[in-house]
This record gives structure tokens, sequence and C-alpha cells, in this order.
């Protein structure tokens, strides 16, 4: 049953009711799988979201119940998580790479290469793009699909990532910057595969 208590509150009160924490799923899963799926693929997404979760709950005895919304806390933990999935995946792919594992003979390589190309085309609709994202410094990254496709403010951004509000600005400022140099290389409907006759 949906209430109108603020975050806090419903985290707090789950400590007595474990059940009253499902409120909580069930107003921030949605959002938080969508960010994943375009930061990871859809394959891995769901699986990374559930995870967010079960964490959160177990660590929710440590959550500032004075915060009403919880997204840059679950947010944080979900950020967390795929950084370990990504530097996983790389170093997989580096000791495919190293030991010349064959991805069609084998189809555990087969599986990471095909999640590595729903991750690359999650990451963006053009190659340009795509490579202006992944030049981009990590920490300048993460603040843009944090700002931008999590739909975060500021205060979240900085909160999740644990960074003051200034920074977040700055780091934003940056791949903005980085984004509007492309842009000017290439006029939108290249960008986004239209070709005119």
């Amino acid at each position: 049953m949906a209430t109108d208590l603020p975050d806090g509150e419903l985290i707090a009160d789950s400590l007595a009711e474990p059940s009253m924490f499902a409120e909580i799923f069930d107003r921030h899963y949605d959002g938080l799988c969508r960010y994943l799926r375009r930061q990871a693929g859809g394959e891995i997404a769901a699986d990374l979201a559930a995870e967010t979760f079960v964490i959160a709950f177990a660590r929710r005895g440590s959550y500032r119940t004075q915060c009403d919304d919880a997204r840059p806390w679950l947010y944080g933990i979900a950020h967390n998580l795929l950084r370990r999935h990504q530097r996983q995946q790389r170093r997989q792919l580096a000791a495919y790479a190293r030991h010349g594992a064959d991805p069609v003979a084998d189809a555990d390589a087969q599986a990471e290469f095909s999640m590595a190309d729903d991750r690359a085309d999650a990451a963006a609709a053009t190659a340009q793009l795509a490579q202006t994202l992944a030049a981009m410094a990590d920490r300048d990254r993460d603040v843009l699909m944090l700002f931008g496709w999590a739909d975060m403010s500021y205060a979240e951004v900085a909160e999740t990532l644990g960074i003051p509000v200034g920074t977040v600005r700055s780091r934003l400022n940056r791949a903005r910057r980085q984004l509007r140099e492309l842009l000017e290389k290439e006029p939108p409907q290249e960008l986004l595969g239209e070709r005119h006759g």
C-alpha cells in the first residue's frame, strides 16, 4: 500500500517493519533500472538494480533518515556496483585477448562479447558520440550520466558521488564542453546517422 511518507521515514520505519522497504523499491526501481540499462545494457541492468536494493535493504540502518529522497543513496550504491562490474568486464576481455579465447567456440566468451556490444550500443547512438564519452575522464562521464540520464540535481549528483556541488558543476561543464566540440565538428543530422541525398 503506497503512502505519502518521505523515503527517510519509510526506511526508518522499515527497521521495525521490513516490509515497508518494498515501497522504496516500488518508487525507485524503474528509474534506477533505466539508468543502469543505458550504462550497462539490458542484460545486466536488472541484476545490478536488484543487487542495489539488496544492499540498500541490508544497509538501511545506516541511512540518514533526515534525507527525504533516497535516490542519491540508491544511485550511489548502483554506481559502485556498475563500476565493479565494468572493471570485471575489462579484466575478462583483456584475459580473452591475452589468451586468445575464441568467442564463437567459447560460449562464456560469446556472452561477454555480446554484453560488451550491448553496452557500446547503449552508451551512444553513434561511433563519434561513443568515442567522446569514452575519451572523457570517468569522473566527468559519471557526473554527466547521473545528471542527464538519471535526471538528478547537482546536489543529488554530489551526494551520490560524495563530492562537493562545485565539483559537480565543474565536471559537468567540462563534459558539456566536450560534447559541444563534437557537435561543432559533426552536425546533428550526421551524428544521428541521417543522410540527405
